[in-house]
């Protein structure tokens, strides 16, 4: 048998290359694309393989190996055509139209298990058309970001994009934020699409609303299906998008999570978060907290992450005007703090371990929480956990004995705004039956793990990576993202 041969053999048993690809986005036609090809390495170590998705593609981990991972997304054998989609986007309030899948490409679509249509798109593949200058590489401490990244927002309930596989490819890259040079990588991101806000905007640049709509029903199709039929099924479409976008930055701000680069291109037309560059989970309850470095006026700290999106959504209006009537645009967007604040509510008070809470004392809890975390700056995801630790029947009793166990909160009599909050959470206790507490302890205990994906966190795995090519602290945080421990 001749090379030719046993290399077609080969790709014949790869399940990722027996997956039955859907050429949804590619059916559009090459005005949203352009296809490319995939840079090659001198090298190709499997670093991470998500075997969690793997049943969603219908597939047995057992029979999955690591080769069958490097050979389609290390590789890229037997994939064509590689698409590099094409789209615009307001990066820091500027417009740019120089943008475009430029270290990436959409793999391939497939069909999960639950029947919804999911991309594949890789991050650090080489260069494309929309490159600018720059290498299309991802370095390897990149690639580790956003493999954590997107598990723990997984794992804490957040809507979000899934790294699928994470390869290390042998290149030595050089990066003014990294100490360089530095290794390299590339990654496969599983996401609902790959479709932004800014594909749109392009086509507005271009003045093509025919082709707006033409991805419009496309994007209606395929993520929006039962909107299909509908008369007015372009307004209700929006005004979905509105809801979808208004309780993910609800989910982004109660799991204490910031972004960093809310630029219109990184903002996904199926209302799920991805892309994770220099995002940051907040340490202590600052408003304030900015993620990235070179976001020099806070643009997109935490607290603006809501107000932010929202005008992401009105700037969308401008290349849906031409399909969607204005008004019924305005309508959309007028209920998006609604859909915010109620999200908002619901998280947090499940986080102070309240599934539901009907009485009127419910938002006086939250702005005390808030308000105690904010003066005191004692640890965000630290305050949680201990409340889920320390959690005892006896908090009924009297409000001195609310958390009176932890070390990490005042003394009673210490800290009024504290005893206030104690003194509304023991009367709150006092509502339910002694046997919901156990319901109050679970809730508390599933929604605030120990397990908080910090700075420091981040680097106390990437050290061992870096200094000794030590990755069993790398797994082991992984394992305990996805245990919710």
């Amino acid at each position: 048998m001749n090379p030719a041969e046993t290399h077609n053999q080969n790709n014949s048993h790869n399940p990722f290359l027996t997956l039955n690809y859907e050429p949804a986005l590619e059916s559009l036609g090459n005005d949203y694309y352009d296809e490319v090809v995939a840079a090659e390495f001198p090298q190709h170590i499997l670093r991470w393989r998500n075997d969690a998705v793997l049943p969603c593609l219908g597939l047995d981990t057992q029979k999955v190996t690591n080769e069958d991972f490097i050979t389609a997304f290390g590789k890229f054998q037997g994939r064509k055509p590689l698409l590099a989609l094409r789209y615009h986007g307001y990066q820091f309030g500027e417009y740019n139209s120089r943008l475009g899948d430029g270290r990436g490409f959409l793999y391939g679509q497939v069909r999960a298990t639950d029947g919804e249509l999911y991309d594949f798109g890789t991050k650090g593949s080489g260069t494309t058309p929309y490159s600018r200058g720059g290498d299309g590489m991802l370095t390897l401490k990149g690639g580790v970001r956003e493999v954590l990244a997107a598990e723990a927002l997984h794992y804490l309930g957040v809507r979000t994009s899934r790294c699928l596989t994470m390869i290390e490819t042998g290149l030595a890259l050089w990066r003014g934020d990294e100490p360089s040079p530095t290794r390299s990588s590339v990654m496969v991101r599983m996401s609902s699409s790959h479709i932004r806000f800014g594909t749109f905007e392009r086509l507005h640049f271009f003045r093509r609303p025919d082709l707006s709509k033409k991805l419009l029903d496309h994007v209606i199709e395929h993520y929006y299906r039962h909107l299909l039929g509908e008369k007015d099924k372009y307004a209700l479409f929006y005004a979905e998008l509105v809801k979808r976008i208004a309780e993910l930055v609800a989910q982004w701000m109660a799991v204490g999570f910031c972004h960093a680069v809310l630029n219109t291109d990184n903002m996904s037309i199926t209302g799920e978060s991805f892309d994770y560059g220099p995002y940051a989970f907040i340490p202590t309850y600052d408003p304030y907290f900015t993620a990235a470095y070179f976001d020099y006026y806070r643009r997109y700290c935490y607290s603006h992450q809501p107000s932010i999106c929202k005008l992401n959504l009105e700037l969308l209006q401008e290349p849906l005007k031409a399909i969607i009537d204005p008004g019924d645009l305005a309508a959309g967007l007028a209920s998006f703090n609604k859909y915010y604040q109620v999200k908002y509510r619901s998280l947090m008070l499940k986080k102070l371990g309240f599934e539901e809470l009907c009485y009127s004392e419910a938002d006086e809890l939250l702005n005390l929480t808030i308000k105690f975390l904010q003066d005191s700056q004692i640890g965000y995801h630290e305050f949680f956990y201990e409340m889920a630790r320390t959690f005892s029947p006896k908090w009924r009793d009297e409000p001195a004995l609310v958390m009176s166990t932890s070390d990490i909160v005042p003394a009673s009599g210490t800290s009024p705004i504290f005893d206030d909050w104690c003194v509304l959470y023991h009367k709150i206790l006092n509502y339910f039956d002694l046997e919901h507490l156990d319901v109050i302890s679970q809730t508390l205990t599933n929604q605030n793990p120990q397990t908080a994906l910090l700075r420091p966190v981040i680097e106390s795995v990437w050290e061992p990576i870096f200094q000794e090519d030590n990755w069993q602290p790398f797994d082991e945080l992984i394992k305990k993202i996805q245990s919710g421990s």
